[in-house]
């Protein structure tokens, strides 16, 4: 039988108006979505519902509420995937799928953590920009090149040609003027508050490794690929590290979902707002089925398929 993986989406997926049907369907999502507000002591669910976006966009209030979709979803389903992965800030709901994190103690380092990268991006001005068409092989010598002119380097590695840079301004903008010349598909820069996964977030590690020191990790329950290994970890002292350094490393993404296929993954969902990563493991790997939850609708027919998978299992 195959193995199902759920994968959590990072920043950049957020949209005024996310949760807010799952807010108003299920008691239960209610009362996790009003013990958020109460433990962050901001109206987080709020700001989910009716935004206004730009303050939504804020890094420190989009990481927690893609989270708090995330987990919402997850809560709902009531499901056991066989492995998790989460892409950046996507990492900290899929610790929570597997049993590595409270859903307290999460909320707080993800609200913690966004906090840390604004200011950090505030303090030491970065962006970031995607390149298409460039092997990771060239992507590393354009950085290496680029750098001459200030911090850049590969920061998400999400799928077969699509690369994203990160690091100062200069840097980056040397990088994308490089990659246009080695024969880049497309450069686009992001619009981002910082450098993420760069150097130039050697602030926000600090204060998250305080943030991280103090907050109680268990084992997982079953495998979370990890960003910067790519690997799968279950052990709690472990996870706390690779978080750390995650913030200052790159996104192996595509290599994630190479080695869940090489474990046994053949279908895959994305769980919280937007498609992005079902986009991105279409193209790494076209054989592994693929879907999405998003909504309280999507949510609902999820549960009474594993009802229905469970009430046929007990006849055999």
């Amino acid at each position: 039988m195959g193995m199902t993986a759920f994968v959590f989406p990072g920043q950049g997926s957020q949209y005024v108006g996310m949760a807010k049907d799952i807010f108003e369907a299920d008691p239960a999502s209610r009362a996790l979505m009003e013990k958020a507000d109460a433990i962050l002591g901001i109206p987080l669910s709020r700001l989910c519902f009716n935004g206004p976006e730009e303050e939504l966009r804020q890094t420190r209030n989009t990481q927690p509420a893609i989270f708090l979709h995330s987990v919402v979803l997850f809560a709902a389903m009531g499901a056991h995937p066989a492995m998790v992965a989460g892409h950046s800030l996507g990492e900290y709901s899929a610790l929570v799928a597997a049993g590595a994190l409270q859903f307290e103690d999460a909320l707080r380092l993800v609200r913690l953590r966004g906090e840390l990268m604004q200011r950090s991006g505030e303090e030491h001005p970065g962006t970031m920009a995607a390149v298409l068409g460039l092997s990771p092989g060239i992507i590393d010598e354009v950085c290496r090149e680029a750098s001459a002119a200030g911090i850049v380097q590969p920061a998400n590695y999400n799928s077969p040609g699509q690369i994203v840079i990160s690091g100062s301004v200069a840097g980056v903008h040397k990088g994308m003027e490089i990659a246009k010349a080695r024969g880049a598909r497309l450069v686009k820069e992001l619009v981002v508050s910082g450098a993420f996964h760069s150097a130039l977030m050697a602030s926000a590690q600090e204060g998250l490794k305080e943030g991280l020191d103090r907050t109680t990790f268990r084992d997982a329950r079953i495998p979370v690929y990890a960003n910067v290994t790519a690997e799968p970890v279950r052990r709690a002292e472990e996870i706390r590290g690779l978080l750390y350094r995650q913030l200052t490393s790159p996104v192996r993404w595509e290599e994630s979902v190479h080695n869940m296929v090489r474990d046994g993954l053949t279908g895959c969902t994305e769980i919280g707002p937007g498609k992005v990563l079902q986009g991105l493991i279409k193209r790494i790997a076209p054989q592994v089925a693929t879907g999405g939850v998003e909504s309280w609708r999507d949510a609902a027919q999820a549960l009474s398929a594993a009802g229905r998978e469970r009430t046929e299992g007990t006849g055999t």
